[in-house]
C-alpha cells in the first residue's frame, strides 16, 4: 500500500510543480523526442499517477485483493483521469475569447467631460472601452464645459480623442 500512496503523492507534487512553474518543466523535456505536448503533458501525467496510486491503495486496502488487481484498477482509473485532464486542458486552450478592444472602437461612442475642454485645446473625457471606464485627453473645436455629454469623432492617438457635444 505504501507504494501506491507514494505514487499518488508524487502525482500531486508533480501537479503542483506543473502549476507553479507553468511550462518551465515541459521546456526542460523538449529535447526528449518531441517534448511533452498534448497527451503527455505534465498535468496529464500527474493526474494519471495520482489516480493510479490512490485507486490502487483504496482497492488494496478495502478489498484485500492482490497488488496485481489493485494495479489494474489503478491503471484504469489513472487512464480515465489522464484522458479527462487532457480533454479539459485542450478545451481551455481552444476556448474563444472576445476580440481585444482597439482605439478605433471608440469612434461613435458617448462619454462625459471630466475636465472642461477649451476651444481648440485639451481637456479630459470619461469613455467606456470594452466595458471599462477609461479617461482620455480630449480635443474639441468648441469649448465644452465639465459634465457635458460628448460623442467621439476621431481617435487622435492612443491617449487622446476628438469629441463634439451631443445636441438633443
Amino acid at each position: 500500500m505504501g507504494w501506491f500512496l507514494g505514487l499518488g503523492i508524487a502525482g500531486l507534487v508533480l501537479l503542483v510543480l506543473a502549476l507553479l512553474l507553468d511550462g518551465f518543466l515541459e521546456g526542460l523535456f523538449d529535447g526528449l523526442g518531441g517534448g511533452l505536448d498534448g497527451v503527455l503533458s505534465l498535468p496529464v501525467i500527474a493526474g494519471f499517477l495520482s489516480m493510479l496510486g490512490f485507486t490502487g491503495a483504496i482497492v488494496l486496502g478495502a478489498t484485500g485483493a492482490g497488488a496485481v488487481a489493485a494495479t489494474g484498477a489503478g491503471v484504469l482509473a489513472g487512464t480515465g483521469a489522464g484522458w479527462l485532464t487532457w480533454r479539459f486542458s485542450t478545451s481551455l486552450i481552444r476556448g474563444r475569447t472576445d476580440a481585444t478592444p482597439r482605439g478605433d472602437d471608440l469612434v461613435g461612442t458617448s462619454g462625459s467631460v471630466v475636465t472642461a475642454i477649451p476651444a481648440s485645446g485639451y481637456g479630459e473625457v470619461l469613455l467606456r472601452l470594452g466595458g471599462q471606464p477609461v479617461k482620455y485627453a480630449a480635443k474639441s473645436d468648441t469649448p465644452v464645459p465639465r459634465g457635458t455629454e460628448v460623442w467621439v469623432d476621431a481617435v487622435l492617438s492612443s491617449t487622446s480623442v476628438s469629441v463634439r457635444p451631443v445636441t438633443r
